[in-house]
């Protein structure tokens, strides 16, 4: 069933239309203006909006300028008495599908309504494809200097060709997905789609639905049939990231995918076959889960035909200046900043440094100190991590205690400003104060 939305300061006109619609087969709820639309929206999900331009409140064309960079934005149909040029040019220039004026047709309504819901699925998928073509136009290689990461890239080369299933072992941070878009580049399906999944992100049922699409009526909500990505990542590649948390009961229904390559939709009773090649990761300890009895052993044998492990950065510091170089160079372009280099006291603190959060912690370290640089050299006061020497395991400090050094040295190096400093830190301004005045700092407002 398509969910309707229709906002419209009439009331008897908002009553004939869920009237009229509702016989039609579709849900319909309504809304006197753009606010009172605008709270439905963040408490139900719909899929076609059926918008008048002219209300009090908030307007129309308001409404579609607040919608306009939501990628879960519903499909806009305008439909007005109230009909210029302008708020016609309006309506399309925000993204508006389609643009009626009243009276209206039932009949040509609802074929409407109908083409703008297909259009809507079909621009989810279209999304997901122009996701890889920006994916095969950016860059993909590892930063090294280091004889582990060569031989993890000389292994990737020569199990590319091949159609097996590859496993991806390592900590969080260390570059799994990079390395499976490796994978993916060196093959023979490198013309043809990658599709990622981060399994952590997602409820049992919601991932069963993502991975191999769902029925219409197969659970409550499910008004309509939905595509899998195995179907979406068909010919391709598809990347299953952090396996370890994907459900036992999923589980035993990838690894029949594996086997066969056919799978059947959440509520269907038809066997489905497609053709992908499937990469796993995960950052967990996989054999503890497999005693655990938290992750199938026979899955594991069938994924981990290739295995590929990424080393710590800990275990690579060789690693560690090349890549802070390369990082350097990529903000100072981002930012058109003119900063060339890092002082030897910086470095020596990356150097030391044990790096817990891998190249992820190195590149966000870095975005920073470029952004807080002053001059065309990176200090030690721009690298904000503790000077605690950590690569041999003592003098460690607490989490606490990590956090307070952090959270003072960015401070400090935004010359004490509050709404720089937030910004830098990801957290709001309130609990920024909170926390400077329980570091004895001076939280002056600015």
């Amino acid at each position: 069933m398509i969910r309707v939305l229709a906002v419209d300061d009439e009331e008897p006109f908002r009553r004939l239309l869920k009237r009229e619609l509702a016989r039609k087969g579709f849900y319909v709820e309504a809304a006197a203006d753009g606010g009172e639309a605008l709270k439905l929206l963040r408490e139900k999900t719909f899929d076609v909006i059926l918008l008048d331009i002219v209300m009090p409140g908030m307007d129309g064309v308001s409404l579609m300028e607040k919608m306009k960079g939501d990628p879960a934005a519903p499909i806009i149909i305008v439909l007005t008495g109230k009909a210029t040029v302008e708020t016609a040019v309006a309506a399309m220039k925000n993204g508006a599908y389609d643009y009626l004026t009243k009276p209206y047709k039932l009949d040509e309504l609802v074929i409407i309504i109908n083409r703008a819901y297909d259009y809507g699925r079909l621009s989810t998928k279209s999304k997901l494809l122009e996701q890889e073509l920006v994916r095969k136009e950016s860059s993909a290689r590892f930063v090294y200097k280091s004889r582990q990461v060569a031989d993890v890239i000389s292994l990737i080369k020569k199990i590319a060709p091949t159609d097996s299933p590859v496993f991806i072992q390592g900590e969080s941070g260390t570059g799994k997905e990079l390395a499976a878009n490796i994978l993916w580049r060196s093959s023979k399906r490198r013309e043809l789609p990658f599709i990622a999944l981060n399994c952590a992100t997602l409820s049992e049922n919601l991932m069963e639905s993502e991975i191999f699409g769902h029925e219409k009526g197969a659970f409550t909500n499910a008004y309509q049939t939905k595509h899998g990505i195995v179907e979406v990542a068909d010919t391709g590649t598809l990347f299953l990231d952090e396996i370890g948390e994907m459900p036992m009961k999923l589980q035993a229904k990838l690894l029949r995918f594996l086997d066969s390559g056919e799978f059947r939709r959440v509520g269907g009773n038809k066997n489905l076959t497609v053709d992908v090649r499937v990469i796993a990761a995960t950052n967990r300890d996989i054999r503890g889960l497999i005693s655990g009895g938290l992750f199938r052993e026979d899955l594991y044998y069938r994924l981990n035909v290739f295995s590929v492990n990424i080393p710590p950065l800990r275990e690579r510091r060789e690693d560690i200046e090349e890549l802070a170089g390369y990082f350097l160079l990529k903000y100072s372009r981002k930012f058109s900043k003119s900063v060339a280099a890092i002082a030897r006291p910086a470095l020596d603190a990356l150097m030391g440094y044990r790096w817990p959060g891998n190249v992820r912690e190195l590149e966000n370290i870095m975005e920073r100190a470029v952004i807080l640089s002053d001059s065309g050299l990176i200090g030690r006061e721009a690298i904000l991590i503790p000077d605690a020497p950590a690569a041999d395991g003592g003098g460690q400090l607490s989490l606490e205690e990590m956090e307070k050094d952090y959270i003072l040295r960015v401070f400090k190096a935004a010359g004490g400003n509050q709404s720089r400093t937030s910004q830098i830190l990801g957290i709001d301004r309130k609990t920024l104060y909170l926390k400077l005045r329980k570091y004895g700092a001076d939280p002056k407002t600015d």
